[in-house]
């Protein structure tokens, strides 16, 4: 039997993907917003696809917003946008 591969839904372009071919952004037990490389932190994830383009689509309709439950300030955005572009 094929194994399952679990799939998720980016918050920018709402395409399910699998999970390794997404970035996880987690907001951490002290409200702090963090991309999660591994995918194996504590905390609530986000998912996004490993494109610029996604991550601009997730701010302006605020999906990771709702899928994190808070808001988030815009240098956290811009700090996104420098790791994604790293």
């Amino acid at each position: 039997m094929a194994k399952k591969i679990p799939l998720r839904q980016c918050v920018g372009c709402l395409e399910m993907r699998s999970k390794k071919e997404m970035m996880r952004v987690l907001k951490t037990e002290d409200g702090s917003i963090v991309l999660d490389m591994t995918g194996k932190k504590n905390g609530r994830g986000a998912y996004l696809c490993r494109q610029a383009e996604c991550l601009k689509r997730a701010r302006k309709s605020k999906g990771l917003e709702r899928s994190l439950k808070i808001g988030i300030p815009d240098e956290i955005y811009e700090k996104l946008e420098k790791e994604f572009e790293g």
